[in-house]
């Protein structure tokens, strides 16, 4: 059974995936379409199969660095914990932009989840190079998806005072 935590752990961030996925399949074809958006954002059918590597590669990336300290032991704490904050962060954005509509809320939220990314890179680093390689890709996702939230919260400046 020891394929059991690398499985475990890879497909532990899907699940927020999922929730994430429910919160705004709804959204992207009704209120979504209302928001101005930049010309430069991808198209809708890619962010699933964005979202899915991604979440494959941080869940693997967990899983190696779960290995190499020897499992959830004290020096687990602090990547792990990094790890743990950055996974919550990446749960509540969705709920906060597509569920609540709270454009600015959101935006601060996802600036907060790319710094608690970058921190889990840096602690992943010297316990497994490999891993935190694995978080590129999503930070420089996250990069993307940041300007996205901002272009979108500037360019639909009433859309968080209808929701108070």
């Amino acid at each position: 059974m020891s394929w059991l935590p690398m499985l475990g752990l890879t497909a532990l961030p899907h699940l927020g995936g999922l929730y994430g996925g429910y919160v705004t399949r709804k959204q992207v074809k009704t209120w979504y379409t209302t928001l101005n958006k930049p010309s430069w954002r991808p198209p809708n059918a890619a962010f699933p199969i964005v979202w899915t590597t991604l979440y494959t590669g941080m869940g693997y990336g967990s899983y190696l660095v779960w290995k190499e300290c020897g499992g959830f032991t004290e020096d687990a704490v602090v990547p792990l914990g990094f790890y743990g904050l950055q996974l919550a962060l990446n749960w509540a954005w969705t709920p906060i932009f597509f569920g609540a509509h709270k454009l600015k809320m959101a935006l601060i939220e996802i600036v907060m989840l790319t710094g608690a990314v970058g921190a889990t890179m840096v602690s992943w680093y010297p316990v497994n190079r490999t891993a935190s390689l694995l978080l590129t890709p999503y930070l420089a996702w996250l990069c993307l998806a940041t300007s996205l939230n901002y272009c979108i919260w500037r360019d639909n400046p009433d859309e968080d005072e209808k929701e108070e």
